[in-house]
């Protein structure tokens, strides 16, 4: 059953026209302020979500619990790329990130899918982020601590060529310029019938990660592009945006299999 704000919760505060995109992330209790004058949001204590809070000028806004989502949008604060949820939410369905999963991820940047992770994994499970400039570990720490999910996230402070720690992993993600050369840490951390992801923004980077893939025990290759174009929410004039965000990143999807069949077969034919 959804419960009542609580006082220093987040939430996310929406204007009633559906074309308006202002989103604001702010904490039950504060003083708030739009041009639109000033919200008291001591009066969201006891109120249920989906509440409307006034200014003292008269405007409007809808308070929620924040989603991942949200928090990613609207939240996290950055100094790198994020992962936006429209690739992180394939992530997660495909590898099958569920409560009590371990993931392993690197480089954590400024931690959007550390997040997305953490809201996942429950507190049962966990996620172990690597990164090696302390600045931007830092600055996912920061955000992740904001959420009230840091209990679920191990920072690590990295470089991945050295290896993972870990092994017997649920799910690898990496996130960095150049995932082909970490093929054998990252197949080395999973656990069998584990899932790699890798994310990169090019073609190029795409064919030398499937060019390294063949060398490892990793099967079910699936490369892939999600493309997001949202609507104007009027029936009047239904039509598509104006402007959209046409790429951000490919993906591309292991399984990790108990033996290497390719290797095998080569080894055959010498």
């Amino acid at each position: 059953m959804p419960k009542p704000f609580e006082h220093g919760e987040w939430v996310l505060l929406i204007p009633p026209d559906p074309e308006k995109m202002q989103r604001w992330m702010v904490r039950v209790g504060e003083k708030f302020s739009t041009a639109g004058g000033v919200f008291d949001l001591s009066q969201l204590v006891g109120q249920m979500p989906g509440t409307v809070v006034e200014s003292h000028l008269g405007q409007k806004l809808f308070a929620f619990r924040p989603t991942p989502s949200d928090w990613v949008l609207h939240a996290v604060k950055r100094q790198t790329q994020i992962t936006y949820p429209k690739e992180m939410g394939y992530i997660l369905v495909r590898a099958g990130v569920v409560p009590g999963s371990v993931v392993v991820e690197s480089g954590s940047g400024s931690g959007a899918s550390t997040l997305m992770f953490a809201f996942a994994v429950g507190d049962n499970g966990h996620v172990f982020s690597y990164e090696r400039r302390p600045e931007f570990s830092e600055l996912a720490k920061r955000n992740l601590e904001r959420a009230g999910l840091a209990h679920r996230v191990t920072f690590k402070l990295k470089d991945i060529a050295e290896g993972f720690d870990e092994r017997d992993a649920n799910v690898v993600f990496l996130d960095v310029r150049e995932p082909w050369l970490y093929m054998q840490q990252a197949t080395e951390a999973l656990a069998s019938g584990g899932t790699l992801v890798v994310l990169v923004p090019t073609t190029n980077q795409v064919s030398e990660t499937l060019r390294a893939m063949h060398s490892f025990p990793l099967v079910d290759i699936e490369v892939s592009e999600i493309l997001l174009r949202h609507y104007k929410p009027n029936p009047d004039r239904l039509r598509p945006e104006d402007r959209m965000v046409a790429h951000t990143a490919f993906l591309i999807f292991a399984r990790k299999s108990a033996v290497n069949l390719q290797a095998h077969q080569n080894s055959r034919r010498d």
